[in-house]
Parts: C-alpha cells; structure tokens; sequence
C-alpha cells in the first residue's frame, strides 16, 4: 500500500521527504529500517518523534490483515469444500481438462505462449464459463497491458449457457496493474476482502473463485537482470504472494506468460520443432503448479461462421499430472472447442 493512500493520507511534505529516503510503500516504512533510523533520515523538524511513533502505529494498524480465530477458518475451508465439489472448473475441452488433472483450487498455473496462441481466450474461457454456471462465483481479472475488451467479453457470453449468464459481468471484477507494486496492491485488497468474508456470512455476495494475471510478463521482465539478483527476489515474493492466496482461500489463479526464442530447440517439449519457451527464466517455472503451452498449428478450417484454428496444449512441468504431455483443440471467434 502506498502511504500516500492512508486514511487520512500523511502531509505531502512528509510523503516526499520519506520518498527521498526511498520510503513510498507501508512495506519500505515498516521492515527498510528501524523506526528510529527512518526517523534521524528524515530532515529536521519534518515531524517530532511524536507524531512520527503514531504515523508508524496507523500504518501498522491500516496495513495488518484483520486475525482470523482457528475454528472459523476451519469452517469456512470446509464451506469452500463443498462448493468445490457442486462448482467444478473446467474449461469444457475434456482432453484439455484431462491433460491438466482439472482445475480445481488451490491452484496456480502458467499459461505461456507465443503471441495470438490463445492464452488469454483459454482464461477466458474459464472465467466466463465458471462465472456463467455458478451463480455465487465471481472473478478477479489483473491487466497488466490495457489491452482487454470489455466489448470482446460481451460477445463472448453469447455463445455461453448457465443459470447465472445474466450477472456474469457484475461478477467480473478487472484491475488495471501496470507495475508491481500496483499488482501487490490489487492483491492484498483481494486478501482483505476475502479474510473479511471468511469472518462474516459468506451467502450474500459472491466469492472468488478464480484470479488472472494477463499478463505477468511486463511486470516482472523489467526488474530482471543479469548483474543483480534484486529482480529475482521480487519474482520469488510476488509468485510465493499468490500461493499463499491460492492456500488460504482456495483460489485457481492463472498466470499467462509471453514467450522467448530456445534455439536449437526447448528441451521441455515432446515436439522436436518447438524453438519457443516460457519467459522470465527457467525459475519461474518452478514457481507454480503447472507450466501449459499453447501453440497454433497451421491446420486452418474454413466454417460458414468464420475459420476454425487447431491448437495443441502442452504440459511442460507440472505437480499434479504428466510432464511432456499434450492434447489439441479447436479456437474458433474466441471460443475454445473439441
């Protein structure tokens, strides 16, 4: 949480002064130093020690997740149970679903490929149809790009049937994140919705059930370098951030990756011509549950209602099913079929 989003916010004198001492974020305030060493940083008469012991108890206080009694957690993983095994995620491509041992949560997945592989159109695909079928489901799509369209959400939800079509966009939560400290934002505004349902009747509005990142990609490839391992650090918080949603909320979350040249070859495949790889280094792999792969092929058929594109998914590393493994499928207007 930045400081300057504090309730009510500190003066802006204050607020520059602590961001010269590369102070912007609770985090920086509370764990960069001591309290007394942020405090002999800042320059003279900025604040007394005084009010500066009580901007760090506000923040402390704003920034801490509400505590959660044993039994109630207990309880409300058992309620999450239950609504697991009526609301199954799928993505309606059974072989799809075979290949990636279902997609029930706790789950965090790497969707990687090329550029118009159908990345997004898969996340799609399982929000809109999770969203459409369970009527107490809701969503929380992050967009690090700008690039998504409501209009092509719309449309698609024509094509879809479920008892709950009517609310799916009431339910359909999108985030712009364009930094990661803005993605750390997003999501501890999730965790603290969602500790506070856990606390409270969870019947009147709906859970969430699924969260998208489209894409991880621009958020994490700029801090990465070859020289410094800082930007490695970042990657490991924020993946370890979103497993630890994905544990205490029973949560699927989908990562879509871009993609990066693996010549003369990428081991990771059962396809000798596969030159393409996940980005942001081979780690990051190990950082969620399931790396999928989504390539085009160029098997193309023409359909009165528009072309259909045949596409393969691949398994590259996962914990739940079978590495090197495949299946194919059919896009067609953005839907995803046999």
């Amino acid at each position: 949480m930045r400081l300057q989003h504090l309730t009510p916010p500190p003066n802006q004198g204050l607020l520059d002064a602590l961001e010269k001492c590369g102070i912007r974020t609770d985090v920086d305030l509370l764990f960069s130093d001591t309290p007394m060493n942020t405090f002999k940083k800042l320059p003279t008469k900025t604040i007394s020690l005084h009010d500066f012991n009580q901007l760090i108890s506000k923040v402390t206080e704003q920034a801490a997740v509400p505590g959660i009694r044993g039994d109630e957690l207990l309880e409300a993983l058992r309620r999450r149970q239950e609504e697991d095994f009526h609301g199954e995620i799928t993505t309606g491509v059974t072989a799809l679903d075979k290949l990636l041992g279902g997609l029930n949560p706790p789950r965090v997945i790497e969707v990687s490929g090329d550029r118009g592989s159908g990345k997004t159109a898969f996340a799609l695909q399982v929000v809109l149809r999770h969203l459409s079928s369970v009527y107490d489901a809701a969503a929380l799509w992050i967009d690090t790009t700008g690039d998504l369209a409501i209009d092509r959400i719309s449309d698609l939800l024509e094509s879809y049937r479920g008892d709950a079509k009517a609310t799916v966009m009431d339910r359909l939560q999108i985030a712009l994140a364009f930094d990661i400290e803005a993605a750390h934002e997003v999501l501890e505004s999730l965790r603290l919705s969602l500790s506070l349902r856990i606390q409270s009747d969870p019947k009147p509005h709906p859970m969430t059930r699924i969260v998208v990142i489209d894409a991880i990609t621009p958020l994490i490839g700029p801090l990465l370098s070859a020289v410094s391992s800082q930007g490695h650090a970042i990657m490991t918080t924020f993946m370890r951030q979103l497993r630890s949603l994905a544990e205490s909320f029973s949560l699927l979350i989908l990562v879509i990756n871009t993609s990066t040249k693996c010549l003369p070859r990428n081991p990771d495949s059962a396809f000798m011509s596969t030159d393409r790889k996940p980005a942001l280094g081979p780690s990051f792999t190990f950082l969620t549950d399931t790396t999928l792969w989504i390539s085009q092929t160029d098997d193309v058929g023409e359909e009165a209602d528009g072309s259909t594109i045949r596409h393969v998914a691949e398994v590259f590393r996962s914990r739940h099913t079978a590495s090197r493994t495949w299946c194919s499928f059919n896009l067609r207007q953005g839907m995803l079929t046999e």
